[in-house]
């Protein structure tokens, strides 16, 4: 046996479960007995798909989300094209893939997958919702990039809505809560402090700024739950699909979920440590949308997630054209890498070309940056973490065919895998229950002595008789039970609890 031959055997020969990736390429052809692949265990130590437009990162995503589906590991993919769609069916056996698979002594398997659809704009899947108040002040601050004294401002309202039992869960919410504050309700802040109108002007402009990138429809209830994106169907992990080509313009809307989905997990998931396979792998293509124009106390966030979420079993991969796209901070956190081709067609692109190729092991058997050159689409360089977490031998290598379909669907396969999704019907009717906005309008009404204004018709409100006591006459007992004040204390107390230790937990990983 060669010392090629030796060297990748040892490298990639690894005992236990292991998501495919391809085959060396051995004087510019596959080999089939000399196998790549990343150990299942490792898929939470965070990775890398890089390469220029058209080389195969969609696929070679694609590729490693089937086979995390196989093993009962759910992923959730950020899909920017639509092409990713395709996964809900059999791939198809055409000559090409066809013969990729029998130069390896492979027969192409058509598969398809449990997929679920979800949508920032409920466009091309479930819409997905969070609450104002689930971000918390810290986290909100930082998407809205707020200075050290806006935030402070931010999370004294915060306390102050908490103190008196007043959901924050729109931005209507919010900002009912900063108008009353710097006008009818300004001494109710003697004892929290005070806060300017400018200030509170700077504010409204902000959340003003986000609601023009979709944000209006993304904060409200029902808020998607962390559990749903955890499933598996007849032993395979569902894979979630994000459907972003309605919001490619919208990056900072992308970035604002994103954020607050990893915060989810980090803080309502359990310290496991290494496990035999992770709970959850994330997959963000075009993550430069993640970090252009982000503040650098977003980034910040970013980076430290990443870095600490994987304690939690959960892995993240980020899909982009150059290593360069992601900050230097998260990219030090990305053990398991899938380089595919660099283009360098300007000296920017000679220079790109340089900066990627040091990002990987040296290589004893040929030069990176010129192998870079050299890649055909659906080839890349791979490295990846062992068992004891070592970065492997640098192989070129072939990357294996999907098994399921690699186009994107039309609308009435969207609409039928919605229609017959149990997931989709639990978060298809918008709640808008009473919050700070209704509270503080009713308040204003019983000062002025005028009759309650009629609620918000934004939304879907819950039946009469939960929001308002009924008319026959009650007993003393049934009559407090029953009241709002009571309903209320009784709806928001573990509401309040969780948010007072998720800001702590934000305020604590803010510190390290």
């Amino acid at each position: 046996m060669s010392t090629f031959d030796e060297t990748f055997k040892a490298a990639y020969g690894f005992t236990g479960p292991v998501i495919e990736i391809g085959h060396v390429l051995r004087d510019g052809s596959p080999a089939g007995d000399l196998p790549v692949a990343i150990p299942l265990r490792m898929m939470n130590r965070h990775g890398l798909i890089a390469g220029s437009t058209g080389t195969g990162k969609t696929r070679t995503l694609q590729l490693l989300a089937e086979g995390l589906s196989r093993n009962g590991v759910p992923t959730f993919l950020a899909d920017v094209k639509g092409d990713l769609a395709g996964m809900r069916k059999p791939g198809e056996a055409s000559e090409r893939v066809v013969a990729r698979m029998k130069s390896v002594g492979r027969e192409f398997v058509p598969e398809a997958f449990p997929v679920e659809f979800f949508s920032l704009t409920g466009t091309h899947g479930t819409q997905v919702r969070a609450t104002v108040s689930s971000f918390g002040p810290i986290l909100l601050g930082k998407i809205l990039d707020l200075s050290d004294v806006q935030q402070s401002v931010l999370a004294m309202v915060f306390k102050y809505c908490d103190d008196r039992q007043m959901p924050l869960l729109d931005f209507d919410d919010l900002r009912s809560v900063l108008n009353y504050l710097v006008g009818e309700g300004k001494n109710e802040l003697k004892d929290y402090g005070g806060m300017s109108p400018q200030t509170v002007g700077v504010l409204v402009r902000k959340m003003v700024e986000l609601e023009q990138q979709g944000a209006a429809r993304f904060f409200g209830e029902p808020e998607l739950a962390i559990a749903d994106l955890m499933r598996t169907v007849n032993g395979k992990g569902v894979v979630n699909i994000l459907s972003l080509a309605d919001v490619q313009d919208k990056p900072r809307l992308y970035s604002t979920f994103l954020m607050w989905l990893l915060g989810q997990f980090y803080y309502k998931m359990p310290e496991v440590g290494d496990l035999d396979k992770p709970k959850l792998v994330f997959f963000f293509d075009e993550a430069h949308l993640l970090f252009d124009d982000a503040s650098s106390a977003l980034v910040e966030h970013i980076e430290q997630v990443s870095r600490l979420i994987r304690s939690k079993g959960i892995g993240v991969f980020f899909i982009t054209q150059t290593p360069k796209d992601v900050d230097e901070d998260v990219l030090a956190q990305l053990g398991n890498r899938v380089q595919h081709a660099v283009r360098a067609f300007t000296p920017k692109d000679a220079k790109d070309l340089r900066a990627t190729a040091s990002t990987f092991p040296p290589s004893k058997f040929f030069d990176t940056e010129s192998m870079l050159t050299k890649l055909g689409t659906g080839e890349a360089l791979v490295t990846v973490l062992d068992p004891k977490g070592v970065p492997t031998q640098v192989a070129a290598a072939q990357i294996a065919a999907p098994s399921s379909s690699m186009s994107a669907i039309d609308d009435a396969s969207y609409a039928q895998s919605i229609s017959s999704s149990v997931v989709a019907a639990k978060y298809s009717t918008p709640i808008d229950r009473e919050s700070a906005h209704e509270i503080l309008q009713r308040k204003l009404a019983e000062s002025a002595g005028q009759e309650e204004p009629a609620p918000r018709a934004t939304a879907h409100r819950q039946p009469a008789s939960s929001r308002r006591a009924a008319k026959e006459p009650k007993g003393v007992v049934e009559e407090v039970l029953g009241s709002r004040m009571a309903q209320n204390v009784a709806r928001q107390a573990t509401r309040t609890i969780t948010q007072q230790v998720v800001r702590g937990l934000f305020g604590l990983l803010k510190g390290r």
